[in-house]
């Protein structure tokens, strides 16, 4: 089986990108083998965002077949569009995407796909999807 797809989750709470890491992978049956990287909160252990994080997630994450990014909120956003725009020099591995999906929902998705063998493309699609997901 190929490399899986890595996934990096971006919130402005370190406990909360855990949180949202474990209960993808847990909902993906463990996802045995797909890196799945949190990478929130301030090196200080406060809220924001670090680059310096994110990009370390994601070289974590990278296993040659791509890397997505969901982001939780606005500054999150930012910031993973900054490190894009910064092409190498942002330390973000060649293939990372940044994704428009709901951060705990795209991310179940993300995790299925990538566990199921999915390429960046089918992975992308799926956390994206989340969007269309009615809870009423």
């Amino acid at each position: 089986m190929a490399e899986p797809v890595g996934i990096v989750l971006v919130s402005h709470s370190q406990e909360a990108a855990e949180a949202v890491a474990r209960l993808a992978a847990a909902l993906a049956g463990g996802a045995a083998g797909v890196p799945v990287e949190p990478a929130g909160g301030l090196p200080d252990g406060g809220l924001g965002t670090s680059a310096e994080r994110i990009g370390e997630a994601a070289r974590r994450a990278d296993r040659g077949a791509g890397v997505v990014v969901l982001a939780d909120l606005g500054s999150a956003v930012l910031t993973v569009r900054a490190l894009l725009a910064e092409g190498a020099e942002g330390g973000l591995p060649p293939g990372t995407r940044l994704l428009d999906a709901p951060f705990l929902e795209g991310a179940v998705g993300a995790v299925v796909s990538a566990a199921g063998g999915g390429d960046l493309a089918a992975v992308a699609a799926a956390a994206e999807d989340a969007y269309r997901l009615r809870k009423r």
